[in-house]
């Protein structure tokens, strides 16, 4: 984004329409969309139901990681073991869940009101009600109160983002059995608490409940717990954040029902034959099986466009796509898209959206963008996985490298007795370009972005290994890898 509002050219100034840009939906998509519009000129208006900020502000990253601050800390000051270490006795650990909550619900007051008012000084105009397409550069909006209007718009942006998914045969009653959305308000502790779904989701709030004293039984369907990260990062995770925590977690297994009540009843079947394997009776469940797009009420027929199970498709430009043809002056961004179902992405598409109205051809690199899973110790990754690696590599016929680098052997960790950690390096042993990395180790979430950096630019590991890295500090583990890569490509 500009530093300063740069001015619309005369030729987009949308004569004849009530905006220049409507935005339905205002999370994180929709209001970097908004605001990087109204900067740069444009009369813009968005359009929520809901909670300014979204699902990331009200339900997701941002309570959630209030909840992992405090709960890490209980975490860190209970292990006795550790502590001992740097020759600490700490007295037994007292928190208040309570305050623990009120935490995670002021940050999101806070954060709410001022992303607000950040539209508000933009010269964004909100509109509050249920957005929905009326045809080409038209938008209906369902006020509050019942009263329907429509707007007219040069360009339209849909960034209505996503919903919590809840399998077939789950029951919720947003008490016994509920989604992330009710978890983050943190309301009781479960004695025993089953997590359905092993992802981000599911590791982030196993990393809260068991600090603060719960004990978790997780349910993977796939045939591995943690399907979505690199087997070798998942492998030296789990001994951590599942085994270390005498979590009881089972893969291959299929929650096919669930029934809310006291206590909770979990039919539990074999994924691959369906046939019973045990019923278990907990005290509460966590559905964390991933995120529906929310498309269903845009009237998207009103413009021709299908959805792929509710994901509007888009071009890497962000323009909506019919019959794979750009559909004009209509824009998606965020969750809705399903390219990656990050806040940032989502904000990155928000950008990248509005500079393509204003004339300025911009495309969108989701190769660089960074992922991280916010439990202690953290995990991450940017660019390909190493079988998309390995695939790229046979089918442009280059040599694919990878390298190793441990936090054991870095000073900054061993000063924090952190010293569990990986770093796994992929890159072209032709060019020594870098394709990606997966992080396991303390602070994971912010070594990434130098290595995202290094994506984006699509630089090669000769020149990054001769950038010099404070010493003693966790981002030598990333100048360690790229010098390994170094000598790979060198045969040294």
């Amino acid at each position: 984004m500009s530093a300063l509002p740069v001015p619309v050219q005369p030729e987009l100034a949308a004569a004849g329409f009530d905006f220049d840009v409507i935005v339905i939906g205002a999370g994180y998509g929709g209001f970097d969309a908004a605001k990087h519009a109204a900067d740069h000129g444009l009369r813009v208006a968005i359009v929520e139901s809901k909670e300014m900020g979204g699902t990331c502000v009200n339900r997701g990253c941002v309570p959630s990681k209030a909840l992992l601050a405090a709960s890490g800390r209980v975490r860190e000051l209970a292990d006795a073991d550790h502590l001992k270490g740097f020759g600490i006795h700490a007295a037994p650990v007292r928190f208040e869940r309570q305050k623990i909550a009120d935490h995670a619900r002021q940050l999101v007051e806070t954060i709410r009101t001022n992303l607000t008012r950040a539209l508000e000084r933009s010269g964004v105009t909100i509109l509050r009600g249920k957005g929905r397409l009326e045809g080409p550069q038209r938008v209906g909006v369902r006020e509050l109160s019942g009263v329907d209007r429509t707007y007219t718009a040069r360009d339209v942006i849909i960034a209505t983002g996503s919903d919590p998914f809840v399998p077939p045969g789950i029951e919720t009653d947003g008490r016994t059995v509920f989604t992330s959305d009710e978890a983050i308000n943190l309301e009781w502790l479960p004695r025993w608490i089953t997590i359905i779904g092993s992802g981000y989701i599911g590791l982030e709030f196993a990393d809260v409940y068991t600090a603060l004293g719960c004990e978790v039984t997780m349910i993977e369907a796939l045939d591995r717990v943690m399907p979505t990260f690199d087997p070798d990062i998942a492998k030296i995770a789990a001994r951590q954040l599942i085994d270390g925590r005498e979590i009881d977690a089972r893969s291959g297994v299929l929650a096919s029902r669930i029934i809310p009540g006291c206590p909770v009843r979990i039919e539990l079947v074999d994924m691959a034959t369906r046939e019973p394997v045990e019923t278990l009776e907990v005290d509460a469940v966590l559905v964390a099986t991933g995120r529906v797009p929310v498309s269903r009420d845009l009237n998207l027929a009103s413009m021709g466009v299908e959805t792929n199970r509710g994901f509007i498709p888009v071009d890497d430009s962000l323009r909506v796509l019919k019959a794979e043809q750009p559909v004009p002056h209509l824009w998606a961004v965020g969750d809705v898209t399903g390219k990656m179902m990050l806040a940032h992405t989502a904000a990155a598409q928000g950008t990248v959206a509005v500079d393509n109205i204003l004339g300025h051809e911009r495309r969108i690199d989701y190769r660089s963008i960074p992922a991280a899973t916010f439990t202690h110790p953290e995990i991450s990754s940017v660019g390909l996985s190493e079988a998309d690696a390995k695939s790229l590599a046979v089918g442009e016929g280059f040599e694919l490298g990878s390298v190793r680098s441990y936090f054991k052997a870095n000073s900054k960790a061993l000063a924090e007795l952190e010293s569990d950690g990986l770093l796994k390096l992929l890159f072209r042993k032709d060019t020594g370009e870098v394709l990606g990395a997966h992080i396991y180790g303390l602070h994971a979430a912010d070594l990434i972005q130098e290595i995202a950096n290094a994506v984006a630019r699509r630089q090669g590991v000769s020149q990054l290994a001769t950038e010099v890295h404070t010493h003693p500090t966790l981002s030598e583990v990333v100048e360690a890898a790229y010098k390994q890569a170094v000598l790979a490509l060198t045969g040294a």
